[in-house]
Order: C-alpha cells, then structure tokens, then sequence
C-alpha cells in the first residue's frame, strides 16, 4: 500500500484480519524505538546501527494502540531512493526480503498505471458490475496484447500507442472520416 494508506485504522483492520502488510511510512511520522524511555520522533531522526539495517527495528507509531508494535525497516526502493517500511511480520528478519515486497508491489503499481493510462480502463461509466467486469477485462486484454506486440516489435506500449494514434490522426487529417463544410 501506499503511505498515505498507512493509517492505524487500516493497519488494524489487516492485523484484525490476520493478514499481513508491508507499507512505506512517511519520515515525518512520529514514532518510538526506546520502549517507551524517550518521547516520539520523527522518523527521519532514528539511529540505526548495522544490526537494525540489516533486519529492521520494532517500533511503536504513535497513535497506535500501547501493545502494538511493528517492524520498522529502511530499504531502497530504488538507486535514488530509500523508504522506510513498516510491517506488522514481527518475525520478518531481512531488509533484502522486504525489498523484494516492495519491488513487487512496485510492479503491482505500475500495471495499474499502465493499464489507466494505454486503455481507458476508468472511462467506464457503467453502473452495472457485470458491465463494469467486461470493461475490465476487455482493457486487461488490450494490454496484455499491446504488451506482446510491443515485445516482438522492440518498443515499450507507450511508443506503440503513440505509433498507432499518430498513424490514425494522419490518416483523418488526410481523408476525413466527417468531412466539415463551411457555411
């Protein structure tokens, strides 16, 4: 999830539900990693030794009930960038495992972008869900296609739907499909 959905609600509901949760926490979060000794801080303000880089840190989030602690842990989410990641696993170990959570999550996010942006997917102004369920799977079929064609073609879907929009409004521009008329 993202870490604007990161809220003790959320994060309760899912530990309710005995689910599992990686998600990243903004560095302005208040937190505690001294058992309760110091105040809160942010998070961006932690020490972190060796050990804790390597396997994260329990922490408690401020706002979050007394006993409820979580796994803290400071990843690269990329070269560029680090996140820090909470999670309710107390018994996750490794940074590098959380990373590959991360990663794919990633992945997750950038499908769903794709998908919105290459095929219309949320124009569907349907209210019925059988509808809505056909729209949904119409544009993941679209994708999937775009996706193989622009593999065998060497391009990224962005290039290719660009190529096949530019091909179609030169193609209109030249022979209209409305011809307009001057009065």
């Amino acid at each position: 999830m993202d870490s604007c959905y990161a809220t003790q609600r959320l994060m309760s509901l899912i530990d309710n539900l005995d689910k599992i949760y990686y998600c990243p926490l903004k560095s302005n979060r208040l937190v505690d990693d001294s058992g309760g000794v110091k105040k809160y801080q942010k998070l961006e303000g932690l020490k972190w030794n060796e050990l804790e880089l390597a396997s994260g840190k329990i922490i408690k989030i401020k706002g979050f009930p007394r006993d409820k602690k979580v796994r803290l842990f400071w990843a690269t989410v990329s070269t560029n960038r680090t996140e820090y990641i909470a999670t309710n696993d107390l018994n996750y170990q490794s940074t590098d495992d959380v990373e590959f959570e991360i990663q794919t999550r990633w992945t997750i996010e950038e499908f769903h972008a794709r998908i919105k942006q290459l095929t219309g997917l949320e124009f569907c102004q349907c209210r019925r869900a059988k509808i809505q369920k056909n729209h949904i799977a119409c544009a993941m079929l679209v994708w999937n296609h775009l996706k193989k064609m622009a593999n065998v073609m060497g391009k990224t879907i962005y290039q290719l739907k660009h190529q096949l929009s530019s091909k179609y409004l030169v193609c209109e521009l030249k022979y209209p499909t409305i011809k307009m008329t001057v009065v």
